[in-house]
């Protein structure tokens, strides 16, 4: 197991500037995806992450947020390693452990709702959730109706196939014959339909990745290391080598939320500077 970190920590220096990005549009649908840490029904859309806050950690801030005394954290859990369930409710990830730390350096309590990607950004703008972080990456168009942290991972776009038919032979080869999928409101999404492929739109990666094991899609258009995720689970999957694009991630915060912000933007700046993200990275990409 040794072994395996040290690997894992070369290749962690390797892909430090080629972490995969994605993000939520302000567009589609707001559900809520309920969850519970029980694994029980779901009867709640939040859950309460009381290990990010211990008593006397750190004053309370007098940034006012949604809730008095919580942090609300809109995701989607479906983008590992920055976020997904591993008991299939309570979520964690890359993107958990820095909310985390932002909440316990605010002193409140971090409070997560599990919705659609594109709900995410959503609930910020409409004061629902006091940030969103999800793998966003930055555009001109988000940039106008949120504000944003400064960037904390690079990501590559990148073409994930079925290695059995190949219906797609490179990064360089997709045309507008062949059906792309893509998780709805992302970056990926954009790209695609301004290339004028046939394009697929998902609310999860795993949809998108039935239909190309089923030779209903002939690729998928994703973030390198959600698309790692996702072939290490299915066998008959592959990534084309090479990418189509490199973007960004930040976390997105209320227009205007200027104190909030600047809350995060200090715990970010620490934790990039201590290394602290690329050994999150690591323990979500890992394991024991």
């Amino acid at each position: 197991m040794k072994m395996k970190k040290v690997m894992a920590l070369a290749l962690l220096a390797a892909m430090a500037l080629s972490m995969a990005a994605c993000g939520s549009s302000a567009g589609n649908s707001g559900e809520t995806l309920a969850q519970t840490e029980s694994g029980a029904p779901a009867q709640s859309e939040n859950q309460t992450q009381g290990e990010a806050q211990e008593s006397g950690t750190a004053e309370a801030s007098d940034v006012q947020t949604v809730e008095d005394g919580k942090l609300i954290m809109a995701t989607e859990a479906g983008f590992a390693p920055y976020e997904y369930t591993e008991d299939g409710s309570t979520v964690v990830g890359v993107d958990v452990d820095i909310a985390n730390e932002i909440a316990k350096a605010m002193g409140k309590e971090l409070v997560i709702q599990n919705m659609f990607f594109d709900g995410a950004l959503l609930a910020v703008q409409q004061g629902k959730a006091d940030f969103a972080a999800a793998g966003i990456s930055v555009n001109e168009e988000r940039d106008k109706v949120m504000d944003f942290s400064v960037e904390y991972a690079t990501s590559r776009q990148v073409v994930v196939v079925n290695k059995e038919t190949m219906a797609v032979s490179s990064v360089d080869a997709i045309t507008a014959d062949n059906k792309v999928g893509v998780q709805t409101g992302t970056v990926a999404d954009t790209y695609a339909q301004e290339q004028g492929w046939q394009v697929t739109q998902y609310s999860k990666f795993m949809e998108a990745a039935m239909d190309l094991m089923n030779n209903r899609l002939d690729c998928i258009v994703m973030d390198a290391l959600p698309a790692e995720q996702l072939v290490a689970q299915n066998d008959s999957l592959t990534i084309l080598d090479g990418e189509l694009f490199t973007d960004k991630y930040a976390i997105a915060v209320n227009e205007g939320n200027t104190a909030l912000l600047d809350e995060i933007n200090a715990v970010l700046e620490q934790l990039i500077a201590d290394g602290k993200i690329d050994e999150y990275t690591l323990n979500h990409t890992t394991g024991e």
